[in-house]
C-alpha cells in the first residue's frame, strides 16, 4: 500500500536534533522569549482512523445547502464533462509544476500550445499566452501592458460597465503602479461613446471641464488604454462600433474583457478591433467550486507579443526533424533583467489551462454553440416569464445574452428603500426554496441561466417570484 505521509519516529527526531546540535525540541526554540511562547494545551481533536475522518467530513458536508444556481456575475454554473476530472487527476498532470526542461515536458508543452491555439481562435486574436491566474488579474495585467506600450502615458479609461470586482483589482494594481484610472460613464446601460471620445481628446488645458465628467481626470496628456466588458456587468451585449477607431486615433489600446463561453456565438474581440482580449475561462466547464481555482486568458495582436506577461509555448522541430514544443517567450523577472520584465508572474494556471483544453476539444464548435444557444434561450424565457408576473421590469431595454438585470416592483410601485427591502425578502424566499435566485446588484437582481437549467427549474423559480 502507498502512504501519502509518514510521521517522524522518535529515532528520526533524535537524529535530527543531534544533527542540529540540540538535546531536545525546546532547544530549537531557545532564542524565542518565554513571555510569547504558548504553554497551554492545543485544542486538537483526538486521533481518527481514515474511515472516521471520511465520515466526519461527510457529516459536515450535509450541513451545506445545495442550491439550484441562477446567479452569474462572472461565475457561471456550466456543465462539466465527466471525463475532464478523470484526466486532470492523473499524477503527471496533477503534480507537475512547470515545464522548464523541454526534453521531458513535451506533453505539458503540447497541451499548453493547444490551449493557446484554441483561445486565439475563440477570441479572434493573433496570440495567446499560457494562461493567467484568473480573469480579474488578467484584466489588471492588460492595463499594465497598455501603460508599458504607451511609453510614459499612465492614464487608462475604464467603462462603468466593467464588473465591480474586476474594477477593485484594477484599483489595487493601479495604486502601486502609478497608473491613473478614469471612469467612462454608462448611458442607458451601455458605455457612452461620445464621452469616451471627449476623454480621449481631452488635454491639460481642458482639465477643469473634464473634471466635471470624472473627479479622477488626469492632467497627463494622452491615454494608454481603454477597457470595456462584453457582455457588461448588467448582462447587456454592447455595440462597440467605432470604439477601436476612436482608441487607435489617439494611440490608445482597446482592451475587451469577455466571458469566454459567450464568444462561441458573440462577435469576438478580434472582430471588434481589440488590441488585447482578456477574461476568465471559468465558463469553459470549470465548476464554480467555491471561487476557484479558475484560469484567466489573455490574447493580443502580434505587435504586442513582447509586452505580454507570462509565457508562450511554440512549436518547432528537434535535431531529428520531429515536431517538438518549447517555451518560446518568458518575459518575466526570473528569466530576464528585472527592469525589462513585463510582469512578476512566476507561474501559470497550467492545470486549469489543461481543463479548458480538454473541454474545448470535447465540445467542439458545434457543442459550444449549442450550449450558448441553450443558455440564451433559457435566459430569455426566464426574463419573459418574470415580466409576465407584473412584478419585474427590465432595468435597461437592451439586448442581452444569458444574463439580465431586473428591478423587482412587488405588488405596487414602491419607494427605493421599500423596493430594496422587498428584493431582499424575495431573495431569501428563493434560498428557502432551494434556489440561488440571481445576484443582488444595486437595487435589483441580476439573473443568469446556463445550459444546465431546465424548464421545470425556471418555472418553479417564477412561481416563487409570483407568489
Amino acid at each position: 500500500m502507498n502512504y501519502k505521509y509518514f510521521p517522524h519516529t522518535q529515532e528520526d527526531l533524535k537524529a535530527m536534533m543531534a544533527k542540529a546540535g540540540v538535546k531536545d525540541l525546546d532547544g530549537l526554540y531557545a532564542q524565542i522569549p518565554e513571555d510569547i511562547r504558548f504553554r497551554g494545551d492545543y485544542q486538537l481533536p483526538s486521533e481518527m482512523s481514515e474511515m472516521e475522518v471520511r465520515q466526519l467530513f461527510e457529516k459536515l458536508g450535509t450541513q451545506n445547502q445545495q442550491l439550484t444556481c441562477f446567479a452569474g456575475y462572472g461565475v457561471y454554473d456550466h456543465y462539466t464533462p465527466s471525463v475532464i476530472p478523470s484526466l486532470l487527476q492523473r499524477s503527471e498532470f496533477l503534480t507537475s509544476y512547470t515545464p522548464y526542461q523541454a526534453e521531458i515536458s513535451q506533453g505539458t508543452l503540447h497541451y499548453i500550445f493547444e490551449y493557446q491555439s484554441m483561445m486565439a481562435e475563440l477570441t479572434g486574436m493573433d496570440i495567446s499566452n499560457a494562461s493567467m491566474y484568473d480573469g480579474t488579474t488578467a484584466c489588471a495585467e492588460a492595463m499594465m501592458m497598455a501603460v508599458a506600450a504607451g511609453k510614459k502615458v499612465n492614464k487608462v479609461l475604464v467603462s462603468a460597465g466593467l464588473n465591480p470586482k474586476t474594477r477593485k483589482v484594477l484599483d489595487t494594481y493601479a495604486l502601486h503602479q502609478g497608473i491613473e484610472l478614469v471612469t467612462i460613464p454608462i448611458k442607458d446601460g451601455v458605455t457612452d461613446l461620445s464621452t469616451l471620445r471627449s476623454q480621449l481628446s481631452a488635454r491639460p488645458k481642458d482639465a477643469c471641464a473634464a473634471r466635471t465628467l470624472n473627479s479622477q481626470f488626469s492632467t497627463i496628456d494622452g491615454v494608454a488604454g481603454v477597457i470595456v466588458q462584453q457582455p457588461n456587468v448588467y448582462g447587456i451585449v454592447e455595440d462597440f462600433t467605432g470604439f477601436a477607431d476612436a482608441c487607435h486615433e489617439h494611440k490608445a489600446l482597446f482592451i475587451m474583457d469577455s466571458v469566454a463561453a459567450d464568444l462561441a456565438v458573440l462577435k469576438t474581440p478580434g472582430e471588434w478591433g481589440a488590441d488585447i482580449a482578456v477574461g476568465d475561462g471559468q465558463s469553459l466547464g470549470i465548476p464554480m467550486q467555491f471561487g476557484g481555482p479558475y484560469v484567466g486568458y489573455m490574447c493580443c495582436t502580434e505587435k504586442l507579443i513582447r509586452k505580454m506577461p507570462g509565457r508562450i509555448v511554440g512549436m518547432t522541430k528537434d535535431n531529428r526533424g520531429q515536431r517538438a514544443f518549447v517555451l518560446t517567450l518568458q518575459a518575466r523577472e526570473q528569466h530576464i533583467r528585472r527592469q525589462k520584465a513585463t510582469s512578476n508572474i512566476c507561474s501559470n494556471q497550467s492545470l486549469m489551462a489543461l481543463f479548458v483544453t480538454i473541454y474545448l476539444s470535447l465540445m467542439g464548435k458545434q457543442g459550444m454553440e449549442e450550449a450558448a444557444q441553450l443558455s440564451y434561450a433559457g435566459a430569455h424565457y426566464l426574463c419573459d416569464k418574470l415580466i409576465e408576473t407584473g412584478k419585474f421590469r427590465l432595468a435597461y431595454d437592451k439586448p442581452f445574452f444569458n444574463e439580465f438585470y431586473v428591478k423587482y416592483t412587488g405588488n405596487s410601485q414602491l419607494s427605493t428603500l421599500n423596493s430594496q427591502l422587498s428584493t431582499h425578502s424575495l431573495y431569501q424566499r428563493f434560498i428557502d426554496a432551494g434556489f440561488l435566485g440571481g445576484v443582488k446588484l444595486e437595487d435589483g437582481l441580476l439573473f443568469a441561466v446556463t445550459e444546465k437549467r431546465t424548464k421545470e427549474e425556471i418555472d418553479n423559480l417564477v412561481k416563487i417570484a409570483a407568489s
